[in-house]
This record gives structure tokens, C-alpha cells and sequence, in this order.
């Protein structure tokens, strides 16, 4: 079975409601409902964004966090990425970004199979909690452009 088979069979699995290990539920291009069914917390979202120990976010993304040194420049910018994609892209970028771009080098932070290079202690594990993922969503979100005069 061809990659293009696979990636097919894997999006309708999705749009019927059933989902792979660790993946919710894709409408979309995106991940409409809370992984925790409640919103998440902007403050602690912004701190594992930050944490270099935990989200590794910044390793290849930089962001409005002046206080943060040696900020990524892989990745894209995540200064207004709340202008540019809706909650529910967000998510789905966050829990499964190979299934936007799959060439991506942005690793899945919930699922925990299918995938390549994973050491032993980390192997069955995600690396973010769902309520982890809910928090760094509501950080992104709220990620705005400053708007000028």
C-alpha cells in the first residue's frame, strides 16, 4: 500500500470518527473540540512554550518572549499566529502537524505510534499531556498582531 493509500485511509478514518492512537477527531483542517473538554490556561501554556525541558517550542520557533534567548528561526514565527489559523488548526498543528505538512520536521506532541527515531523512554509516550496541549492552544490564541494606529 502506496503513502498516498495510507494518508487517504488515515484522513477518512478521521472524518468518520474514528481515530488513530493518540489523535482525535479531525474536521477539517482542524481539531474543533478541547482534548480535556475545557479550555486551557494561557499563562501555563506560555511557560511550556517557553520550557525548553518541556515543549521545546522554542527550539525551532521564536516568540514574543523577549526574556527567552537563542529563539528558533526553523520554524515559523509564532508573534500573531492566532491571526493566521483558528483554534482548531491550532490544535491539530500541536497534536498531529505531519497530517498538515508531511514533510514536516515538527514532531506530534500526542500521538505515540507510527513514529520514527523515538528512544526507548519515550517510546508509548506523548510528549505533551492533553491538558498540557489545551494550555499551549490557549497561549497561542492569544497570540495576536499588535494592530498600529
Amino acid at each position: 500500500m502506496g503513502p498516498m493509500v495510507v494518508a487517504a485511509a488515515v484522513f477518512m478514518l478521521a472524518v468518520s470518527g474514528a481515530s488513530a492512537q493518540g489523535v482525535p477527531k479531525v474536521v477539517g483542517d482542524g481539531v474543533p473540540a478541547s482534548l480535556t473538554g475545557a479550555p486551557g490556561d494561557a499563562a501555563r501554556g506560555r511557560a511550556i512554550v517557553a520550557n525548553r525541558q518541556v515543549g521545546l517550542c522554542l527550539l525551532c520557533h521564536s516568540a514574543p518572549a523577549p526574556e527567552e534567548r537563542f529563539q528558533g528561526n526553523l520554524a515559523p514565527d509564532l508573534t500573531g499566529v492566532a491571526d493566521r489559523y483558528t483554534e482548531a488548526q491550532l490544535r491539530l498543528r500541536i497534536v498531529d502537524p505531519g497530517r498538515i505538512n508531511p514533510q514536516t520536521i515538527m514532531p506530534s506532541y500526542a500521538k505515540t505510534e507510527g513514529l520514527n527515531r523515538v528512544i526507548g523512554a519515550f517510546a508509548g509516550k506523548p510528549i505533551l499531556n492533553p491538558q498540557q496541549i489545551e494550555d499551549v492552544v490557549a497561549y497561542l490564541t492569544s497570540l495576536r498582531a499588535e494592530k498600529t494606529p
